[in-house]
């Protein structure tokens, strides 16, 4: 009766857009939303102890009555505004110091219907329940943040004299490698071939990453340490002179057939001499310092659940032994000061004892004994919050298989909640990171991480739908390519699982260092380089299908990240063949090109970074998607399919109205792309557009005034 009322009363304008939409009788299911943004929760991140708005959006004239139901308790919400598609109801809570587990009801006539985190439903699932986290406050430098990822070795050498040399030291049974040709494909044993990648070359490089568009650098493991890719570290307090500065360069490399590192004094002055390591800290705060200048931010890899056979606080190659500075390690004696950072199963091994535990089983990787060692819990909190002190400034931490730190879940959530502490207390403005599969959200309850590497609502639903593989090239599913239903709900659920806050701010990429590159995925073939070979890699890629996550990428909720060469067309199974190096002077031009006009589509379109996301649109090889925000509204539609596509996207939902003009900033198809390339006008609440084979599309309402 009171819709009737409602109804009767309304003007004659909204009367014909009601008929239009189809508004009467029944609910507009569509047009209820609610999410964790500061536009539907205000303050989105509220302090504890304080007092919270509320907003749930209807259709106009379409809903009886909203009840906000809090833990239990019911608020009736007031229609507190409106505006020409809906109405806006709202309430203030009060929050304290717990979570708070929230859901909306919402009743027109005889029907009840419930809105959480999983949308309209006509039963309650209340593990997808809205939360409050009071006290969870993220940085907001991160929301939408264009980021790059670089393995240093890779990206590009500018300092010759910091070069890894050939048999400059022996690692893993046989000495290192330095590989002149810096296009040569990976070997199947990579971890000892140095590229002579550095900082250095990452500093000539800060004009390109500028121009790109990139916003925050976040580098693969920096410290000292005898691999490639460094998440062995040896020496936690030291950028390693090897990508910074070698200003004492004394000694000799080993002789062939001699794998005694004691033997390799070349090796042992570039990485103990206090010149070199505090020249290359400096060097480091340079650069930092001019990554700052450009407007640009800096995340450096924390690995901090085990360190390397190599670390000076265990010493098994015995590098440290007797160097003036450093003290003797654990493995050279039961008196060294670092004994109890490590587990040792039999007590009588010294001296050199070999006994120790290391990270499944690898003794290169020496599992770190926090339980059994205060000091070493101290000295790594303090890490944490050295790099993100003065002079380095450093913006924050990715951290390393972080659900493995400690010996028990009890221990890991106290560490990572002190970790927090201390790198917030120095920082406030410092983003944690961590690297997670499956449900991190015991960890993302405002007290441990900020958020996470997302692959779970990001990397593997999106490869998923548009290749059909899984992220390491292991498999090939068929089914899953093209299920938008598959995509959407997958999303959705792991979305859920992440929260509003860090979802905001995941770490979105398609490819990294663990992974074979996305752009090999599109190949749909299993593989990888010891059984196919680096080369095939290459076969039968399509690029159309890498745009269309590019597409995806730069409109999702979250900060977009590149894997560096990823822009360039670089191809790669998994680990260690995704770490090939940057084709500097032969890179795919039209794909920068690309990427670069994406980015910025998605730097000018504020509800790219911040607004709210809404599901649009699904079908077979077809997703649609929103997001908006006041003043800012935008239609990411991929057409993944062989065939042409015609779409009606029903863009009402985001509160575009009739007459609006949405303009198609980009448009990527199997040949090329357009940008700023046509309009489209709103008729009847819906987006009428043809879309090609293999296209991705942005399109953004025209704001006027």
């Amino acid at each position: 009766m009171e819709l009737i009322k409602q109804f009767a009363s309304a003007p004659t304008s909204e009367k014909r857009w009601m008929y239009l939409c189809n508004l009467r009788p029944t609910l507009k299911e569509k047009g209820l939303f609610h999410d964790a943004t500061e536009q539907f929760r205000t303050p989105a991140e509220p302090p504890k102890n304080s007092d919270v708005l509320i907003k749930f959006r209807t259709v106009r004239y379409n809903v009886d009555t909203v009840r906000l139901i809090v833990d239990g308790i019911s608020y009736d919400m007031q229609k507190a505004s409106r505006d020409k598609k809906f109405d806006y109801y709202t309430t203030t809570i009060h929050v304290e110091e717990a979570v708070v587990s929230y859901y909306f009801e919402v009743y027109s006539g005889k029907t009840l219907l419930f809105y959480n985190q999983l949308g309209a439903r006509s039963e309650l699932n209340q593990f997808y329940n809205f939360k409050i986290n009071p006290g969870f406050v993220t940085p907001e430098w991160v929301r939408g943040a264009v980021m790059y990822q670089i393995y240093v070795d890779r990206f590009c050498n500018g300092d010759k004299t910091n070069d890894v040399l050939t048999d400059e030291y022996s690692y893993i049974g046989d000495h290192v490698h330095h590989v002149d040709n810096w296009d040569r494909y990976p070997a199947s044993m990579d971890v000892r071939e140095f590229y002579g990648g550095d900082l250095a070359g990452v500093m000539q490089k800060l004009d390109y990453l500028q121009d790109l568009g990139v916003q925050c650098i976040y580098f693969n493991p920096l410290f000292v340490s005898p691999s490639n890719h460094k998440y062995d570290s040896q020496d936690y307090d030291y950028i390693d002179p090897h990508i910074g500065v070698i200003a004492d360069d004394r000694g000799d490399v080993l002789p062939e057939g001699d794998n005694v590192n004691q033997h390799a004094t070349r090796f042992i002055s570039r990485v103990t001499s206090l010149r070199n390591l505090e020249a290359s800290n400096a060097y480091f705060a340079m650069l930092v310092d001019e990554i700052h200048r450009r407007g640009m931010r800096v995340i450096m890899d924390g690995v901090f659940n085990h360190c390397g056979s190599f670390n000076k606080w265990l010493d098994r190659e015995r590098i440290y032994e007797g160097v003036e500075g450093f003290s003797t390690g654990a493995y050279v004696s039961k008196d060294s000061p670092y004994s109890s950072f490590f587990q040792f199963n039999d007590e009588n091994a010294w001296p050199y004892n070999h006994t120790y535990n290391g990270w499944w089983g690898f003794d290169t990787l020496p599992k770190l004994n926090y339980e059994g060692s205060k000091e070493l819990e101290d000295y790594i909190i303090e890490i944490g919050r050295k790099w993100v002190s003065p002079p380095y400034n450093v913006d924050g931490w990715r951290l390393d298989v972080a659900a493995d730190l400690g010996l028990s879940p009890e221990y890991n959530h106290y560490f990572w909640a002190r970790f927090r502490d201390a790198v917030k207390s120095a920082n406030p403005e410092a983003v944690i990171l961590a690297e997670h599969y499956g449900d991190a959200s015991s960890w993302l309850q405002g007290d441990q991480w900020d958020t996470v590497m997302n692959y779970d609502a990001f990397m593997e639903p999106l490869t998923w739908f548009l290749t059909g593989m899984e992220k390491h090239s292991d498999s090939f599913n068929p089914d899953k390519i093209g299920n938008a239903t598959y995509f959407f709900d997958d999303m959705t659920h792991n979305m859920s699982l992440l929260g509003g806050s860090p979802t905001r701010i995941a770490m979105n990429e398609l490819s990294n260092h663990d992974h074979s590159r996305f752009l090999t995925r599109t190949n749909r073939t299993v593989g990888r380089t010891e059984s196919r070979g680096p080369k095939a890699a290459e076969e039968g890629v399509v690029v159309p299908t890498l745009k269309e996550a590019v597409i995806v990428q730069m409109s999702w909720p979250g900060a977009p990240t590149i894997y560096y060469g990823d822009e360039a067309g670089v191809c790669g199974w998994t680990d260690p063949d995704c770490r090939r190096t940057y084709p500097w002077g032969h890179e795919d031009v039209e794909l920068i090109k690309f990427h670069k006009a994406v980015i910025k589509v998605h730097k000018e379109v504020p509800a790219l970074n911040t607004g709210s996301y809404i599901r649009l649109h699904g079908e077979y090889g077809v997703i649609s998607f929103g997001r908006f925000m006041k003043g800012s509204k935008a239609v990411t539609i991929i057409n993944n399919d062989n065939n042409e596509k015609k779409l009606r996207i029903h863009v009402w939902e985001l509160g575009v109205l009739d007459g609006d003009i949405m303009d198609q900033r980009i448009l990527s198809l199997e040949n090329g792309y357009l940008i700023d390339c046509g309009e489209y006008k709103v008729v009847a609440g819906t987006l009428e557009i043809t879309m090609p084979p293999l296209s991705g599309t942005i399109l953004v309402k025209r704001e006027i005034g």
